[in-house]
C-alpha cells in the first residue's frame, strides 16, 4: 500500500515558494538548487559527487519509473542535498531493479518534492540564475528563510575533500604497462572503469594528496577527476596540478580536474549563471572539426578571454551553445583537460575517444 504523501515547501533564496508533496525522507535540507535536462539516469546523477550540496530539478516529468539497480552508483550512495520532481512514481516496472526509488531516497536522507511545475521552476531560474533553496516537510514561514540563510553560498566553498576517498585504494591488473595515478576530487565509478577497461592499473589518492606523494608510487600517467565546489579556493589541488605539468608526465583532467588544470596554467574560471546539466550539450572539437552530444554538470567554467590570451594552453573543444570553453590543451605538455564527461553514465559515448587518446599520450611519452 502505498503512504500517503505529507506537505512539502520549496523556497528558494529570491522569496520563490512552491507547495508540493514529500518524497524520499521527511525533514529539511538545503543546498543551490540547479536542473538536468537529462531524460534518463536520475540514480546516476543523485550518485555523482559533482552534484554534492546541491537540490537536482528533474526537467523529465517522470521520475522513478524504472526503479533502482544497485551497481548503477557512481560512488557509495546518493550525494546531492535534495530533488524536485513533476511526477513521482512509488512503482517501477524494472525486472532488474532492487528497490523503489523512493525506499532508495530514504534509506540515503534525501529529502525531495513533487507535484511542481518543474518547467515554471526552471525557466525562473534560467532568468534569475542558480540560487540557493531548501526544502522541508516540518517547516513554513519565518523558521523556513531563517533556516535557507544558513546554507552557504557554492561560490567559494571547497567541497571536494568531503567527498574525496579517505584512503588510497586500487583498482585493475598490478602487472599493467600503465599505472596511472588518479587525484580524487569526487571521482565517478564510470570514469575509473574507463580507465581500468583500457587496461590501466590505477591507484586513487584523496584530494588534499601532494604531488610527491603521487610521484613516489612512479605512475606513467596521471589524472585529476570532477568533482564539487568552487575551484578557485582549492589553492591545494591547483598546487598539484602545477607539479605534475613540471614533471612533463602525461596528464588528464575532466570537469573539476580541467578547470584545476586550466587555473595551474594561470587561466581563471568563474560561476555560470545557470551551468550545464544534461545529456545534449553539443561540443564542437577544434583539433578535428567534428562535433559530438556530450554529458555534463557543472556550475563554473574556465575563462574565455584567459584562455584566449594565454601563452601556456590552446582551446581544443568548444560549447556550441553559449561558445564557452570546453577543452584545453597545454602547450609543449602531454597534458589535456575537458570540461565534460566522456565516460557519460548516463549520456551518449560520441566522446570515450578521450580515454583512447590518454592512453596513446602515454605510449608516446615512453616511446620517447
Amino acid at each position: 500500500m502505498i503512504k500517503k504523501k505529507k506537505k512539502a515547501l520549496l523556497l528558494l533564496e529570491d522569496g520563490f515558494l512552491l507547495e508540493g508533496l514529500s518524497v524520499g525522507a521527511e525533514g529539511t535540507s538545503g543546498g543551490e538548487i540547479c536542473f538536468n535536462t537529462g531524460m534518463t539516469g536520475y540514480q546516476e546523477i543523485y550518485t555523482d559527487p559533482s552534484y554534492y550540496g546541491q537540490i537536482i530539478i528533474n526537467t523529465t516529468a517522470h521520475i522513478g519509473n524504472y526503479g533502482v539497480v544497485e551497481n548503477e552508483n557512481e560512488s557509495s550512495g546518493a550525494k546531492i542535498k535534495g530533488i524536485v520532481v513533476n511526477e513521482f512514481s512509488d512503482i517501477f516496472s524494472r525486472k532488474t531493479g532492487d528497490s523503489n526509488l523512493n525506499d532508495y531516497l530514504v534509506n540515503n536522507n534525501v529529502v525531495g518534492i513533487t507535484n511542481i511545475d518543474t518547467r515554471k521552476l526552471v525557466r525562473h531560474i534560467r532568468s534569475k540564475g542558480a540560487m540557493n533553496a531548501i526544502i522541508s516537510t516540518e517547516l513554513e514561514g519565518d523558521s523556513l528563510k531563517m533556516e535557507l540563510e544558513k546554507v552557504p553560498p557554492m561560490a567559494n566553498l571547497e567541497l571536494s575533500s568531503k567527498v574525496c576517498t579517505s584512503e588510497i585504494y586500487e583498482m585493475g591488473d598490478p602487472s599493467s604497462e600503465f599505472r596511472v595515478a588518479v587525484l580524487d576530487l569526487g571521482v565517478k565509478k564510470s570514469i575509473l572503469t574507463q580507465l581500468e577497461k583500457r587496461g590501466c592499473f590505477l591507484r586513487v589518492f584523496p584530494a588534499t594528496t601532494t604531488f610527491e606523494e603521487m610521484a613516489n608510487w612512479k605512475p606513467t600517467g596521471y589524472f585529476l577527476s570532477n568533482g564539487p565546489g568552487d575551484p578557485a579556493v582549492m589553492d591545494y589541488a591547483v598546487k598539484t596540478a602545477a607539479n605534475i605539468l613540471d614533471s612533463n608526465y602525461p596528464l588528464f583532467g575532466i570537469c573539476l580536474g580541467h578547470q584545476i588544470i586550466a587555473r595551474a596554467c594561470g587561466i581563471g574560471t568563474y560561476k555560470m549563471h545557470s551551468g550545464h546539466r544534461g545529456l545534449n550539450h553539443p561540443i564542437k572539437n577544434l583539433e578535428t572539426g567534428l562535433c559530438e552530444i556530450t554529458s555534463q554538470n557543472h556550475g563554473f567554467v574556465v575563462n574565455e578571454k584567459d584562455v584566449e590570451a594565454s601563452d601556456k594552453v590552446i582551446c581544443t573543444h568548444l560549447h556550441l551553445n553559449d561558445n564557452t570553453i570546453a577543452g584545453i590543451r597545454v602547450k609543449n605538455k602531454p597534458a589535456f583537460s575537458v570540461q565534460y564527461h566522456p565516460e557519460a553514465s548516463p549520456g551518449p559515448h560520441d566522446s570515450r575517444y578521450l580515454f583512447d587518446d590518454f592512453i596513446s599520450q602515454m605510449k608516446q611519452f615512453y616511446k620517447k
